[in-house]
């Protein structure tokens, strides 16, 4: 069984090598079998520079190699430039909304029925069923930095990071299910993917700073994985005469990192039935949020969905529907105007498609236990982009100036088709108040640190008048906002404390007093 189980994770490339440990130079005969198999695939040229290598670099290159199925690269690289056309695709196309039996909206749910997912999804958490899974191995670039996204520090009067706002958030989700059920000791294990570039530097982070006062033993920080860069022409790219091009395989590639980092394995022997999933970048991200585990278990689905209402038909978002009777997101540029702008026949003042995706999901354990299932039915996608290489006639480096190959990658949304609409579902939140991207750099206006910043502190001033609390500013304008500590409140409970005071903005509060 254990060599079926492997042979299935090789055959769908989901097998990786531990970073770290010193590979020794491989036999004549390792070699000659794995150029082999290159030379099969008509991927050899991999071998160009291989005999004037140093011992260590034939040593690093060949377990690269060795971890790659140049056949089955070659076999993602044509579906990924020419898809094959499925059964359904010579029909029209049909969109519909989501059915109602399968959505919900913050903004309009009876309390009652908040009240009561939330409840149930604390009571999940009391019992040790409930973990995060965190997509982080996109790095700074665009803000400026080169350290991994999550430590970027939006400006906030505390001075803390993406990490550590969610790290606080699962800490203070721990305590309100401590307080439901009276218990002690509850614990919500928190999985942190990262990509090559930002693993180390994500673990030294955590390290550094205690892991934001959780406990390390439920703080799993793993690697997505890579698939090599290819040429135009469908050739494996080198970097450099020793190594292989690569990229990260999307935020899709989570399925995959999923098994072969034990991830899985991990939440198995815990006992984990409900999984959220969510990208770094959203610093108003109500991390393993009760009400959406309440929601989705209620609902007894594999993958639920949080969405934000569309602010307008020409905003350009992905946008979670049924295609064809099968959940899916749909990108704005696949829509045509008429469809974008058309309104909902119950509610005319809305859109029909207004269900903005922002990554942020549910998962049933016993979903990802299939992963094995599907995991090879999930296409890649393919990215053009200008990629640095050696050219192999010459041994030169070659910095392109226009995309001269692709990068492969897979969506954590291209699952969704696979299942029955019975098996998904869609909870609508307040953009105010769950979903604020950080894209851009600094000054850009839009979804940059200062947008973020600014929607955080917005969010406290809210919760302190919502409580009866005055807050004064002689500042400008975006100088009037409040930051609460997630230590504090998770959602603005707990803020009673609050209600006769006047608090002058800026300003954080980081304890009851």
């Amino acid at each position: 069984m254990a060599n079926t189980f492997n042979n299935l994770l090789d055959r769908l490339h989901l097998t990786s090598k531990e970073e770290g440990v010193q590979a020794s130079e491989p036999t004549e005969e390792e070699l000659k079998d794995l150029r082999d198999i290159y030379v099969k695939a008509g991927q050899d040229h991999v071998f160009t520079f291989y005999d004037g290598l140093s011992t260590s670099e034939k040593a690093g290159l060949f377990e690269r190699l060795k971890s790659f199925d140049p056949q089955y690269i070659n076999e993602i690289t044509e579906k990924a430039l020419h898809p094959p056309q499925s059964s359904n695709e010579s029909q029209e196309t049909k969109l519909e909304p989501l059915p109602e039996t399968a959505s919900a909206s913050i903004l309009d749910s009876k309390g009652e029925d908040i009240q009561s997912w939330y409840t149930s999804g604390l009571e999940y958490v009391s019992k040790g069923q409930v973990a995060v899974v965190l997509m982080a191995g996109g790095q700074g670039t665009r803000l400026g930095s080169s350290d991994p996204k999550g430590c970027f520090n939006i400006g906030l009067p505390s001075q803390k990071s993406l990490f550590q706002i969610q790290a606080e958030r699962i800490w203070k989700v721990q305590q309100l299910a401590e307080k439901q059920s009276g218990k002690k000791d509850i614990f919500i294990p928190w999985y942190v993917m990262t990509s090559g570039p930002t693993r180390r530097a994500t673990e030294k982070y955590f390290e550094e700073h205690d892991y934001f006062g959780l406990q390390k033993d439920n703080v799993f920080i793993f690697e997505q994985g890579v698939l090599p860069c290819i040429s135009n022409d469908g050739k494996i790219l080198l970097e450099t005469k020793a190594k292989i091009a690569v990229a990260p395989d999307g935020n899709g590639g989570i399925y995959q990192a999923l098994l072969t980092s034990n991830v899985r394995t991990d939440m198995r022997k815990r006992g984990v039935q409900h999984i959220h999933a969510y990208c770094v970048d959203n610093c108003l991200v109500k991390v393993a949020d009760p009400v959406f585990i309440g929601f989705a278990a209620s609902k007894d689905v594999d993958i639920a969905t949080k969405v934000v209402r569309k602010r307008n038909a020409k905003e350009s978002v992905g946008l979670i529907l049924q295609k064809n009777g099968k959940p899916d997101v749909v990108e704005y540029s696949e829509m045509d105007d008429a469809t974008a702008e058309a309104k909902d026949p119950k509610q005319p003042d809305l859109l029909k498609f207004r269900a903005a995706n922002i990554v942020n999901h549910y998962y049933s354990f016993r979903f990802l236990e299939s992963i094995e299932d599907w995991a090879h039915k999930l296409p890649h996608h393919v990215a053009r982009k200008k990629i640095p290489h050696v050219n192999i006639e010459t041994g030169e480096t070659v910095k392109p100036d226009k995309p001269n190959g692709i990068k492969l990658e897979q969506f954590v949304f291209d699952v969704f088709p696979l299942l029955s609409l019975e098996k998904f579902a869609c909870m609508e939140v307040k953009r105010e108040d769950e979903f604020s991207p950080l894209k851009n750099a600094k000054g850009t206006g839009e979804d940059d640190p200062d947008t973020s910043k600014q929607d955080i502190l917005n969010q406290g001033r809210r919760w302190v008048q919502n409580v009866g609390g005055t807050v004064e500013s002689e500042s400008a304008p975006e100088e009037t906002g409040v930051e609460v500590s997630p230590l504090v409140s998770y959602g603005g409970e707990g803020l009673e404390f609050l209600s006769t005071r006047t608090i002058k903005a800026p300003a954080v509060i980081e304890k009851e007093d």
